[in-house]
């Protein structure tokens, strides 16, 4: 099936290409949630002094990925619900990886091959891996059809590659040589924005002759960063038993501190940005980084809503959230629009962007717009104009879909191919009824994963 991406999104509020190192804090609260992990085996006590890198609790649906203490400090369990708090903050060395102390957990066919991956896992690496169709962690033993790493990240408003990528090129380079070291005829796929710029030259030239790449050039369209996307435009359909591996410039760079410096991953870079940001910046920090101390002095005034993510595919950021995710790639922060417009339905709209071209913004061009959280329509049933199906990637009619769920038939969306759906978000942004398709459609792949496949398992 041949993917499509025709939507080039334009927001202001883009964060600039340079990193503030955020200052040590005085204290660290640490979610013990977030997008695909629930960490709710808690390995350490009330009181208990803990070393960087100390392994605070896992997620033991999920290969028991661990969540590591980004510093030294003291556990306080019951100061934030749903968190772990860190006091008493100091900066000390990682203690050293001892790997005797896993060999138990490793299949002894996988030799040396499954020490270096239980040691991504163990130190935090593999978290940075997704499943390229599923987006679940793929099994750190299993075998991979292709791995595909991408520096493209085109989402608003995620951290983007090329700013990762700075002064740790010599970084990068190791860690795909170590990702090859990891498999044995499976292809690596390196994505850019452009083959043939003087960034994508210098990268492949460093690369050349430490490991074998294959470079891909994308379109600079959102979504055709899709990992879903890349995964089908190359040929690469969904397969439960053979996935296909896929990463971002963050976890090569994880790889790489893991494998060649026996260190944990516990500080990433990540973006802040939004319209309501006053200096759009990229940020060093830490899970469990108070958010407090992030927004402080940064932030328009008025109120606002805050996503852990980008604009398009992030989580709003709850009130009893105190911290950094541990898979935070970006904090967006938009203005939270709550009054009515007056006679919203005459105004021109010169500043504002319509997929359906209803505004007189239309005659303007292209130009970045000041996103906010109004819907820019009108919540009412879905109107079959058609928009969604146009910007879907996947090739599937989401309008379809949607009045197909309210039958409450699961067989009956499956077969309108519910699971090519990518998640991207486009077809939500487009939709004139603002109706939540994206929402939607991800609880149907997960009901019908559930209700339907998991009884013909039984069966």
């Amino acid at each position: 099936m041949k993917y499509k991406a025709k939507c080039e999104i334009q927001l202001e509020g883009k964060p600039s290409d340079s990193v503030l190192v955020m200052p040590e804090p005085e204290k660290l609260c640490i979610p013990l949630e977030s997008t695909r992990f629930l960490f709710e085996s808690v390995e350490v006590k009330e009181g208990q002094s803990v070393q960087p890198g100390q392994v605070l609790a896992r997620d033991l649906n999920n290969y028991s990925v661990p969540l590591l203490a980004p510093r030294a400090g003291k556990v306080k369990l019951g100061e934030v619900e749903n968190h772990i708090v860190l006091d008493e903050i100091t900066q000390q060395e990682e203690e050293p990886y001892d790997h005797r102390e896993d060999e138990a957990h490793i299949p002894k066919e996988m030799g040396s091959i499954g020490l270096k991956r239980y040691k991504l896992l163990a130190l935090g690496a593999w978290q940075f891996v997704y499943d390229a169709h599923s987006f679940k962690l793929p099994d750190p033993f299993g075998t991979p059809r292709a791995v595909i790493v991408s520096t493209v990240n085109l989402e608003p408003y995620t951290a983007r590659g090329e700013v990762q990528l700075q002064k740790r090129l010599a970084n990068f380079t190791r860690g795909l040589e170590h990702l090859q070291s990891l498999l044995e005829y499976q292809p690596i796929y390196l994505v850019m924005p452009d083959i043939n710029s003087e960034f994508s030259r210098k990268l492949q030239d460093s690369v050349r002759g430490y490991a074998w790449v294959k470079p891909i050039q994308i379109a600079p369209k959102y979504p055709s960063d899709n990992f879903a996307v890349m995964a089908r435009q190359l040929g690469f359909n969904k397969e439960e038993d053979n996935p296909v591996w896929a990463m971002r410039t963050e976890a090569i760079l994880a790889i790489d501190r893991a494998l060649t410096l026996s260190k944990p991953s516990t500080v990433r870079i990540i973006s802040f940005g939004g319209p309501m940001v006053k200096k759009p910046v990229h940020l060093k920090a830490m899970p469990g980084y108070p958010l407090k101390d992030i927004l402080a002095d940064r932030i328009e005034s008025g109120p606002v809503r805050i996503i852990d993510g980008g604009v398009l595919t992030g989580a709003m950021v709850s009130d009893q959230q105190k911290g950094l995710t541990a898979e935070c790639n970006g904090l967006t922060v938009l203005a939270e629009h709550s009054d009515r417009e007056f006679l919203s339905f005459v105004r021109p709209g010169f500043d504002r962007q319509s997929y359906g071209k209803c505004y007189m913004s239309a005659l303007r061009g292209a130009f970045k717009e000041r996103l906010n959280t109004a819907l820019r329509g009108e919540k009412r049933p879905c109107v079959a104009c058609g928009f969604c199906e146009e910007v879907c990637p996947a090739g599937i009619m989401p309008y379809m879909i949607h009045k197909t769920l309210y039958s409450g038939e699961l067989e009956d969306v499956e077969q309108m191919r519910v699971d090519l759906c990518v998640g991207c978000g486009m077809c939500s942004f487009v939709c004139p009824s603002k109706i939540d398709l994206r929402g939607e459609f991800v609880k149907a792949q997960e009901d019908i994963e559930r209700e339907l496949h998991a009884q013909e398992v039984q069966a």
